[in-house]
């Protein structure tokens, strides 16, 4: 996107600078860089900011995935301490 931008710019200021004084010229090359810059900046901040929401996500995926392996060993051991009881209940009634 930003290479787009600055295209278009330099080609704008490209076709302007045909009748521009020296003057002119330097205030418009100056411009088109400060463009450039601000263009490409923005793009840095954008990518940034892509970045860290990713790494945010993952933490959450990280977390979520966690917990429901906690969850499942919980229920885990559940049904085996309620196998163990139903086990020692039938032992108990047949003696």
């Amino acid at each position: 996107m930003r290479k787009i931008i600055l295209a278009a710019a330099i080609a704008t200021s490209a076709l302007g600078l045909a009748a521009c004084s020296e003057t002119t010229e330097t205030e418009t090359e100056e411009a088109v860089d400060a463009m450039a810059a601000d263009a490409e900046a923005a793009g840095d901040a954008t990518a940034e900011n892509v970045d860290a929401a990713a790494d945010a996500t993952a933490a959450e995926i990280d977390a979520a995935a966690e917990d429901a392996a906690a969850e499942a060993e919980r229920t885990t051991d559940e049904i085996g301490n309620e196998a163990a009881n139903v086990a020692a209940e039938a032992e108990a009634a047949a003696e």
